[in-house]
């Protein structure tokens, strides 16, 4: 499988969100229930357009169909990850001096799972927020990519249940790298 790792448009939106459900559905039972997994697909399979508008979200190509079989961002922004509720300050720009820039909407489509694309465009986040002046990364694990985060640096910090729009709760942890 050859794989091109590109900037995503607004074109890409559509592919990156089924890539997304796909994700879910195929990586995400025997960590959370079929209740949690239909929650999660409501309300966390949608791009959050800033990530794309601010130029800081990477998608994987598959060179032999053009297929997005990864994606990922990082963000100067507040916001930590999709599914919340909205809060007020979402959108304000963190301080790279104070605040650790945001590992946010990783996903890997199953048919690409354990090829390393996800430490491909993790590695490719953190150079460029490292690059924008950050100290330091941050992200809210789903259960099940906890794994791949411990083994590129991640520490946890502390559970960190995420309580969807509908009121499912979801495990997730707190994990943060030095940059």
């Amino acid at each position: 499988m050859a794989i091109e790792l590109r900037k995503a448009t607004n074109d890409d939106v559509p592919q990156i969100e089924a890539l997304m459900r796909d994700s879910i559905r195929g990586l995400c039972p025997g960590f959370y229930d079929d209740t949690q997994i239909e929650s999660t697909l409501r309300y966390t399979a949608r791009l959050d357009p800033m990530l794309v508008e601010d130029r800081g979200f990477f998608v994987a190509v598959d060179d032999e169909d053009g297929a997005i079989v990864a994606c990922g961002g990082w963000s100067a922004r507040a916001k930590l990850y999709a599914g919340s509720a909205p809060k007020g300050d979402e959108r304000r720009m963190i301080d790279p001096q104070t605040e650790p820039a945001r590992i946010r909407a990783m996903f890997v489509h199953p048919r690409a799972a354990r090829r390393g694309l996800g430490r491909r465009i993790l590695q490719a986040c953190e150079d460029e927020a490292r690059a924008a002046g950050f100290k330091r990364t941050v992200l809210v694990a789903m259960l099940s990519g906890e794994d791949l985060y411990r083994k590129t640096g991640y520490a946890p910090v502390q559970d960190a249940p995420i309580t969807l729009q509908d009121g499912v709760v979801i495990g997730g942890t707190l994990m943060e790298k030095a940059i």
